[in-house]
């Protein structure tokens, strides 16, 4: 019987988590290909995509407190209720200056802005799907 042993490089290599940190950081930028990057640094594309899956699943998700600005709108006399219809048909009013705006930064150049007169509900659901995102 003959045996054979192969030198060389390993097949399997191991890859720290922090260069697996800065390979899935390169391919978050703008314009960023995961298979050029995959490419540049010797790795599989699946392996790279393997490890952007993990690094979604794992982060945690930790709360934190957002500035907020509160600007005064003031009511001009000649801004008369204006009648807007709702999805069920009925009819509600609303000034023109919409009365307690607030604005939601959800980051990534996406912003909801929403009045008083907002569906709890419906904006809870929105705000859900977003934040999957």
């Amino acid at each position: 019987m003959r045996v054979e042993v192969l030198g060389g490089l390993e097949r399997r290599r191991r890859w720290s988590q922090d260069d697996k940190a800065r390979i899935v950081e390169e391919t978050l930028a703008p314009g960023a290909k995961v298979t050029e990057v995959a490419r540049r640094n010797g790795v599989a594309a699946s392996l790279v995509f393997t490890w952007r899956r993990q690094a979604r699943t794992s982060e945690q998700v930790v709360p934190s407190f957002t500035p907020v600005q509160i600007a005064a709108v003031a009511a001009s006399a000649e801004e008369a209720p204006k009648l807007l219809p709702t999805v069920d048909g009925r009819v509600r009013s609303v000034t023109a200056a919409r009365t307690g705006l607030i604005e939601i930064d959800l980051g990534n150049r996406r912003c909801i802005r929403v009045d008083a007169h907002v569906d709890p509900e419906a904006l809870a659901r929105v705000l859900d799907v977003l934040g999957r995102r």
